[in-house]
């Protein structure tokens, strides 16, 4: 199988920083065209009507933070045939799985934070997630790769 569209899911993780490094390293080796997919988590929404920001000012924030984090990556890693970028607005697990079944990617890259025991068990794991349920394969990069 020949991989001409690497999707790479992103956030602002150290583990994600890892999986975009070795995602474009793909993509420059394989010479296909790579996405970057920061899904603008719901879940971090920080909304309270009485003190806090209003839910626009969050999703802002978010976005804000999706897009600053993507042109980081590019400006270290770019240089791939074509590139693609995804901020979609949901919960990541489904929204990866989205973006790669609508932009027909090859190849999912994701990174893991590696939880184990309780924390495993109430945050789960998107990359296994991802792993069981996507329709293409997936690269799944483990913390501690140097």
């Amino acid at each position: 199988m020949t991989y001409k569209k690497i999707l790479i899911a992103v956030d602002n993780s150290a583990f994600s920083l890892k999986a975009a490094e070795i995602g474009f390293d793909l993509g420059h080796q394989l010479d296909a065209e790579v996405a970057l997919l920061f899904v603008i988590n719901r879940q971090k929404e920080n909304v309270n009507i009485e003190t806090g920001p209003t839910r626009e000012v969050s999703e802002m924030i978010l976005l804000k933070e999706a897009e600053e984090t993507i042109d980081q990556l590019i400006k270290m890693y770019n240089g791939t045939k074509k590139l693609y970028r995804f901020t979609p607005e949901g919960f990541p697990k489904e929204e990866i799985l989205n973006i790669a079944k609508e932009w027909e990617a090859d190849l999912i890259v994701i990174g893991t934070h590696g939880r184990t025991g309780l924390s495993h068990l109430f945050k789960g794991s998107i990359a296994e997630h991802i792993a069981h349920h996507a329709l293409v394969p997936v690269f799944i990069i483990p913390p501690g790769i140097k």
